[in-house]
């Protein structure tokens, strides 16, 4: 049982340890602020609610109303594509040739397939995601794993070794007006709540009197210490982080595809407003004077008058010639496809850029051969695989928070250094990988490797395995012919290949091949 900090009151006495804690948290906090607004920008163009942008400001004054809320958004498929490839199927522990069970079984439980996808996701748009993993009061077999959002979570991390040294979460509830904090590090679980939102100012820790920035600590239903033992040891929040220079600072997916769709929503925006002035009669006046707008006074008298806004006769679409003698020719209907041309050039550098085959951008495909593509897709492969490099080691430490969590440490110590399991990032015709499945067989790869690159998730894989001895156990000899035929080399293609250890030309006499 944790010694009990002093309560933390505004203006009140806290123990050193507790001055300390709030110390950290103070710092992450303040950190985690600085990061929201890019977050939330990043986010805003995934979703496609980024705000337009225009080339001049009496552009914006005339039209900018009307296409508010418009936006033509590339950033979600260059962020979901590599993202849906990104399947997480389990984890080998040393020599184990099946993914573990157990962690399988909590991973599923808690729902990770669909949670994972989404923070693979949030991942490539906003550069970071995290997940949180600690143990369920309810059952201590099958801890907890909830993923959390990178404007609401941090980890601090050892400038040296690199290794996280604290947590927080930072959440507010709109209903309440509080603002709740959790600090996990590898001893403790400081819970923290206020009423509104401050600034965070810098105080170095002390047993004296420290002012709180209206922090106290926060006791829910169930908790019996303030604050909480951490019984894993570990800071047990996660963090994903994108690809990085060596710093701090992971990239996002989509920050070299802002600004071309910031340009390819300018361009949708004079498409259209030409479009609508291309599509509608202009008006023109002849032999006529200026219209004037009367001036009248309090009564309803009229005192003067003034001349008609020139902006009202633009956005009216009327041209005033007051002189008879001026005539007009023909305007012809302007061109739009000049437009389109420019659009269709920026998604094209989009797909250059964030390696996005340019048929999922463009939407074209015109009779090309699944060879070609799959050879289109070549990019979009390797930039998968690329985040998985990146993703793969915080998976693991989530594998291994789980079994800390549930109390085994040799299956945390195994599964920090085991083989994540991911699905094929590769997407191929049926016909293909069936073909390509077939002659690995002939090669003589065994079944349950080939089921997993089929792409059956492992319980499936145990499922197909187990079908597959029953139906042989019912027919053994028509399961012999049957792997026979599925072995069996195409006619012309030579003889069977010969079992593994098989001397091809040992002597006839010494039961060899040739032997009768």
């Amino acid at each position: 049982m944790a010694d009990e900090a002093e309560p933390a009151a505004p203006g009140g006495q806290m123990s050193t340890e507790a001055a300390a804690a709030l110390e950290v948290m103070g710092r992450l906090a303040a950190e985690l602020r600085n990061r929201q607004p890019v977050i939330a920008r990043r986010l805003d163009y995934f979703r496609g609610a980024h705000p337009l942008h225009f080339a001049s400001e009496e552009f914006a004054g005339y039209f900018g109303s009307r296409f508010a809320g418009f936006s033509d958004n590339w950033c979600a498929p260059v962020v979901s594509s590599p993202a849906e490839r990104m399947n997480v199927l389990g984890i080998r522990l040393g020599s184990e040739q099946r993914p573990d069970a157990e962690l399988a079984r909590v991973w599923r439980v808690n729902g990770a397939e669909r949670g994972s996808s989404e923070a693979f996701a949030v991942l490539l748009a906003a550069a970071r995601s995290f997940a949180l993993v600690w143990g369920n009061p309810d059952d201590e077999s099958t801890p907890r794993i909830t993923w959390e959002r990178p404007d609401q979570a941090i980890v601090g991390y050892d400038a040296e070794t690199g290794q996280a040294r604290a947590g927080l979460k930072l959440w507010r509830d709109e209903w309440e007006g509080h603002e709740f904090a959790t600090l996990y590090t590898p001893e403790y679980l400081w819970k923290w709540q206020r009423k509104g939102a401050g600034a965070y100012v810098h105080q170095e820790p002390s047993a004296a009197v420290l002012p709180s920035g209206g922090w106290e600590p926060r006791h829910p239903a169930g908790d019996d210490a303030w604050p909480l033992p951490n019984p894993m040891g570990a800071v047990p929040l996660v963090e994903l982080r994108n690809q990085t220079l060596l710093d701090d600072a992971p990239i996002s997916d989509i920050d070299g595809v802002i600004a071309m769709q910031d340009a390819t929503n300018l361009v949708w925006a004079y498409l259209m407003n030409g479009l609508d002035y291309a599509t509608l009669p202009q008006r023109v006046v002849t032999g006529a004077d200026m219209p004037k707008i009367p001036i009248l006074d309090a009564t309803g008298q009229q005192v003067g008058e003034r001349p008609l806004d020139l902006d009202t006769l633009v956005r009216e679409r009327i041209l005033w010639v007051p002189d008879p003698n001026a005539s007009t020719s023909e305007w012809s209907a302007a061109r739009l496809d000049v437009f389109s041309a420019v659009i269709e050039r920026a998604v094209e550098h989009i797909a250059a850029q964030s390696r996005t085959p340019p048929h999922y951008l463009i939407g074209r495909v015109a009779n090309l051969a699944a060879e070609a593509l799959t050879a289109a897709e070549t990019g979009l492969v390797s930039k998968t695989n690329e985040r998985i490099v990146y993703a793969d080691p915080s998976i693991r430490e989530i594998y291994a928070l789980t079994a800390q969590a549930a109390g085994d440490e040799d299956r945390a110590a195994a599964a920090r250094a085991g083989t994540v399991m991911w699905a094929d990032t590769q997407f191929r015709a049926l016909s293909q990988k069936v073909d390509a499945l077939l002659k690995l067989r002939q090669m003589g790869f065994p079944f349950a490797w080939l089921a997993e690159q089929y792409g059956l998730e492992p319980p499936e894989v145990e499922r197909v395995l187990a079908m597959r001895e029953a139906e042989a156990r019912l027919d053994p000899i028509g399961a012999i012919s049957a792997e026979i035929g599925r072995t069996q080399p195409a006619a012309g293609a030579g003889t069977l290949p010969l079992p593994f250890g098989v001397d091809p030309f040992a002597d006839e006499g010494a039961g060899g091949v040739g032997a009768p």
